[in-house]
């Protein structure tokens, strides 16, 4: 029950993060800046970035719900707390004010952050480890249209 009760609040959190980003993003995709740059040819359509956010977060959910069910300690608070706001700022850093550089340091943290957990947080939580791979595999794509826009623009 208590996994239960953490992966809703998780899911209450994570999902309010991604509310809070796309307000801080302004228009963001649809915004003249992003309109017109260069973007990498494998960049998907805009409908892909809302399903794979949610699938995402609904398996980042979940795993923190068991992560913090069998260790709260104050490291993986820390890692949470640092992994929200890194996702939460990267659409405001690029986006909004069009620091594509910052951005692109920020992501590779975030995604740095990412493999930490599936590396060094997961011991205890067996194979619910292998609900971060979409998070990891969308943070690599993400990282890499975000460097073919700098290196491009």
């Amino acid at each position: 029950m208590k996994q239960f009760k953490l992966t809703i609040l998780f899911l209450i959190i994570n999902f309010g993060g991604l509310a809070i980003g796309n307000w801080l993003m302004g228009e963001g995709p649809t915004g003249d800046w992003y309109t017109n740059i260069n973007k990498a040819p494998w960049t998907p359509p805009g409908w892909v970035f809302s399903a794979s956010w949610t699938l995402i977060m609904i398996c980042f959910s979940i795993y923190l719900g068991k992560l913090f069910t069998v260790e709260s300690s104050q490291k993986t608070k820390i890692a949470f707390l640092i992994q929200f706001i890194l996702n939460v700022s990267w659409n405001y850093i690029v986006f909004n004010q069009q620091l594509v550089l910052f951005g692109l340091i920020s992501i590779f943290f975030l995604t740095l952050l990412l493999f930490f957990y599936f590396f060094k947080l997961s011991d205890k939580v067996g194979a619910y480890k292998y609900l971060l791979l979409p998070y990891m595999i969308w943070l690599c794509i993400a990282t890499s249209l975000n460097f073919y826009i700098l290196l491009y623009n």
